[in-house]
């Protein structure tokens, strides 16, 4: 029996200011099996790995990153908003997360989620599609979002690229994208995944988000699924081991 994979979501997100380095070295630490991180980019054109459209929310700053340059978003303060101990974070770039993981030489999975479902950010694609094609990287990288022209468009760039349709409750959980385009993976919703009946097998292998609470780890491990996208990966880690060795 495949196991389960744990990916934290935007790093450790339960335990560590999302999406940041920090968050990230804990995914690493406890041995997450992939890492789900989400990209925007800034108005010079570089990658920023944050999940909001603005940095209102996880910063002490306000204002949208398409508006703000990367030396601007550097100068807030990301962590705080979440702990005084994490006042030194920074908002990072896709570029020093990769570099980290590298470092660290990771072997995992690294999910890019491409938030382009709000605001379009032209070259996105292709910005993410070359950074990604620089390096042989020790880590498999794919790509989600629930914006379905930026898989294409990925997809048309690289056409070996590895994409995951995300999607809510009613999400067009299609097999392929056009005649062309292969889906590889589903990531649903854990409502939508629930509401299928017993008797209907998902035609692809599906990640299942956000699954924090015990019952409903226990309900994805007893029914195999590919992934769970936890923001507590450690936690997640702990229950699949000991559910795991309890069944053998």
């Amino acid at each position: 029996m495949d196991q389960t994979k744990i990916i934290a979501h935007r790093g450790s997100k339960g335990t560590h200011p999302e999406n940041t380095l920090e968050a990230v070295k804990e995914a690493v630490r406890v041995r997450s099996d992939g890492i789900e991180i989400d990209v925007h980019l800034s108005l010079d054109k570089e990658l920023i790995v944050i999940h909001d459209e603005t940095i209102d929310r996880t910063t002490n700053g306000k204002g949208s990153i398409q508006n703000l340059t990367l030396a601007e978003l550097k100068q807030f303060d990301a962590g705080s908003w979440y702990s005084p101990e994490y006042s030194n974070c920074q908002i990072p770039t896709l570029q020093e997360i990769f570099y980290f993981l590298e470092k660290v030489d990771y072997k995992g999975l690294v999910n890019i989620e491409l938030k382009t479902d709000k605001l379009p950010y032209p070259g996105i694609e292709e910005n993410v599609a070359a950074f990604v094609a620089e390096k042989n990287w020790p880590f498999t990288v794919e790509y989600s979002s629930f914006n379905y022209q930026t898989l294409i468009q990925l997809k048309i760039l690289d056409d070996t690229c590895k994409i995951a349709l995300l999607f809510k409750e009613h999400g067009e959980n299609k097999t392929f994208l056009n005649l062309n385009i292969p889906v590889n993976m589903w990531h649903p919703k854990l409502s939508w995944f629930k509401s299928i009946s017993p008797f209907q097998v998902p035609e692809l292998p599906v990640r299942v988000w956000t699954i924090n609470k015990s019952e409903d780890l226990q309900f994805c491990f007893r029914k195999q699924v590919a992934g769970v996208i936890t923001d507590y990966p450690q936690k997640a880690l702990e229950m699949r081991d000991k559910w795991q060795n309890e069944g053998e």
